[in-house]
């Protein structure tokens, strides 16, 4: 037989909720299936109350004091608790940064390319870190590499912001771009 880590019995506590006799404080401050507060029971008059109702004691606020538990369907109340999980984690909005990579001679039409790419990632909400890559003797240059950057947030000046100014970073020259919100909702 195997032992269980620690990690994986604090996540199933974590998932678990108490109903009926699984809650044994003494003392638990109830709530009806209407959101009214019926004030503070021992726990089995609280369970009996919920049995005569044909429902369950579902404990809310477990670190409450005392905790407090509602009167209601445990299955609607799982029901209704996935439905907020799904729709919060629908609604969260995951950024990536994605990377344009120039050269201080990179030509117009790769230049154009490149932009193009970088505005599609914008409209699909993803930030852009565009990096003017120097070698060699092409350090003493960096001029180029700034000019081709400011260059290229004018470019882009109509859906996105500057989120980090153009700064020197090794042998690379970047800038980071976010989409702007407010421009793009005109659209």
């Amino acid at each position: 037989m195997y032992k269980q880590t620690g990690k994986n019995i604090s996540q199933q506590e974590k998932d678990i909720t108490r109903i009926n006799e699984e809650i044994k404080v003494p003392k638990v401050r109830v709530i009806d299936q209407d959101g009214k507060q019926l004030g503070i029971y021992i726990t089995r008059e609280a369970i009996r109350l919920a049995r005569e109702r044909e429902l369950d004691l579902v404990e809310i606020a477990p670190k409450a004091e005392p905790p407090v538990c509602k009167i209601i369907d445990f299955g609607k109340f799982k029901y209704e608790k996935q439905k907020r999980e799904k729709t919060q984690k629908k609604n969260q909005i995951v950024s990536v940064l994605k990377e344009i990579r120039f050269h201080p001679n990179t030509d117009t039409h790769d230049f154009d390319f490149k932009t193009k790419h970088a505005i599609n990632f914008l409209e699909e909400g993803n930030k852009v870190k565009a990096v003017v890559m120097f070698k060699g003797r092409e350090l003493a240059y960096t001029k180029y590499g700034e000019d081709l950057l400011n260059k290229f947030i004018e470019r882009i000046s109509d859906i996105a912001k500057v989120e980090s100014p153009i700064k020197m970073e090794g042998r690379n020259m970047n800038v980071i771009v976010a989409p702007d919100k407010s421009k793009t909702k005109k659209k």
